[in-house]
């Protein structure tokens, strides 16, 4: 148990780094509004991968909350409806968290892959939690720690809605970021106080 314990603990580690890295990777390419929702992209669990994707299309089985592109604003669908020869504005509702109104499928996946990762990370540190438990009589700071870390990952998150809901407001980038660079610094301090070396 210890072992795996040991093991989760460098997954999310890993993990994480990789988000960071990701996370980077979006910024320098100015992909942060690739996926202009969240936590979906443009309402699908898996993003768009052309630009028609993303238009208006006549006979289409749309979904509530799937988006699209049209006259340079978002609109997200009300109801779940077969769109008819004509575009019917009753079927939409303009989308107006932020006025950023481009598509482009390198940014979209670049995001989406930050977010991929990021859901990932999230769901290794949920495990690292469990197996935490078994240090919860010997050690309990360590299970009280990967708690902190797991609440972290949620409020990590939280954030990662707000960067996109504020059209990348500098200030809110930045205290995501350092928010990760906390989370690293949890699991550091836990592995150290596991003692996972010599066990």
């Amino acid at each position: 148990m210890i072992k795996n314990f040991k093991t989760t603990i460098i997954t999310s580690f890993i993990l994480v780094l990789l988000v960071i890295f990701a996370g980077s990777m979006v910024r320098m390419t100015g992909s942060g509004m690739g996926c202009p929702d969240w936590p979906k992209c443009f309402g699908y669990l898996i993003p768009p991968t052309t630009e028609k994707d993303v238009f208006w299309k006549s006979n289409f089985n749309y979904k509530k909350g799937v988006m699209i592109l049209r006259n340079e604003k978002f609109y997200s669908a009300k109801i779940d409806f077969l769109s008819s020869n004509e575009f019917m504005s009753s079927n939409w509702l303009e989308y107006t968290k932020h006025d950023y109104n481009e598509f482009s499928v390198m940014n979209t996946w670049f995001e989406f892959i930050n977010r991929f990762i990021g859901a990932i990370a999230g769901l290794s540190t949920v495990i690292m939690f469990l197996f935490s438990f078994n240090f919860l009589k010997t050690k309990p700071v360590v299970t009280i720690m990967s708690f902190i870390v797991l609440l972290s990952m949620l409020f990590q998150a939280w954030l990662g809605k707000l960067v996109v809901d504020s059209n990348l407001s500098p200030y809110k980038i930045t205290v995501h970021m350092l928010m990760a660079i906390v989370i690293l610094s949890l699991i550091i301090f836990i592995y150290k106080k596991s003692d996972v070396k010599k066990n």
